[in-house]
């Protein structure tokens, strides 16, 4: 515990793009708490929702939304991002007005921003974290990542939540060959631990993503899995005010769970049938399980993860249009993701503040 942090105010901020950004800073909330930190927190949409369900007791702020959607067809989404980026923009710069307001009402001391642009304070401490510091955008690539790395820049360093060795998870997405950046890397974050349960389900489905790719896979797997023989738990990733549970032959549906539940599911489950986003693929690594990706269509991020861990013999995956459950066989012949076991010193990385 760090008794030297007089009960300093941290403001922590991920993006709502998806579950995945505010999932991975439950571990790093718990330990602010733990380290004697107050955490604020700050969102918006789902990963707000999602954080006010975690941490009831804990200040929390609504920031301005990206309005980030999907396209219907997974090729026009880089487009649809470019023709949203106009009211990104203005979400940034409305977030960044809004933080030096915050600053000095709450008396913040410092800030952890995951992949919040407009999160940043010259007068504090800044942390922003990603796994992203080349940013796949197809035939763009080259620009997206300068561009970000360019604001990565500014912050007082750049957590990544990847290990720093030749066997590790992110690939080119989270190393740099040559950089001026002040990187430190955390090893793999997840509010999972691996349990010793005896296995309730054959199968556990987990999605996540905003809409309507979420929907849109959801409508598929429905299908998909009335030809699967055993039994199956889905986890739709709709945040709601209320848990929701339907029974449906071989198959227990919820709307959404908490981490101490979704952890004991995990931990029941034999295999996982999951998108490919960074911070599942985390939690996989922690709980040592074997799983099969469908990557979200168009999200750069999610095709090279897929391909990546596919290429090298750990997971395998499938388009969303070209998945059939029997796809899943072949999990059984991947090794599964490694077990990176690394330990964060909070203590250390906080001193920051």
């Amino acid at each position: 515990m760090n008794l030297n942090s007089k009960n300093k105010t941290i403001l922590i901020a991920p993006l709502n793009w998806g579950l995945g950004h505010a999932t991975r800073c439950i571990p790093i909330i718990k330990a602010l708490q733990e380290n004697n930190f107050t955490p604020i927190i700050a969102s918006d949409g789902i990963a707000l929702e999602l954080l006010r369900k975690e941490f009831p007791y804990l200040k929390s702020l609504e920031l301005p939304s990206y309005q980030i959607e999907y396209a219907k067809n997974g090729k026009n989404f880089k487009w649809k991002l470019i023709k949203s980026l106009p009211k990104i923009l203005e979400a940034i710069s409305e977030e960044k007005n809004t933080v030096k307001k915050w600053v000095k009402k709450y008396k913040i001391d410092g800030i952890i921003s995951d992949n919040r642009l407009g999160v940043f304070h010259k007068k504090i401490p800044s942390i922003f974290i990603t796994h992203q510091l080349n940013v796949m955008t197809g035939n763009t690539t080259w620009i997206t990542s300068k561009l970000h790395q360019h604001i990565i820049k500014k912050y007082t360093a750049c957590w990544i939540p990847d290990v720093n060795t030749q066997l590790n998870l992110t690939g080119k997405l989270g190393h740099l060959e040559n950089n001026t950046l002040t990187l430190q890397y955390l090893g793999p974050l997840s509010r999972m631990h691996k349990m010793a349960l005896p296995k309730q389900y054959d199968l556990m489905i987990i999605l996540s993503g905003p809409e309507p790719q979420r929907g849109m896979l959801e409508a598929h797997l429905t299908q998909e899995i009335k030809r699967f023989d055993g039994k199956i738990v889905f986890i739709k990733g709709i945040i709601e005010a209320e848990q929701k549970k339907e029974q449906i032959g071989n198959v227990t549906y919820y709307n959404f769970m908490k981490s101490r539940q979704l952890e004991q599911t995990f931990n029941e489950s034999k295999q996982v049938l999951c998108r490919s986003g960074y911070t599942t693929i985390m939690d996989l690594v922690k709980l040592n399980k074997k799983a099969f990706f469908i990557p979200t269509p168009g999200q750069y991020e999610q095709v090279y993860l897929a391909e990546k861990l596919q290429n090298e013999g750990l997971v395998p995956f499938a388009t969303q249009e070209a998945f059939k459950i029997e796809d899943l066989s072949q999990i059984d012949q991947f090794k599964g993701l490694p077990l990176l076991d690394t330990t964060v010193d909070w203590e250390k990385l906080f001193k920051v503040f």
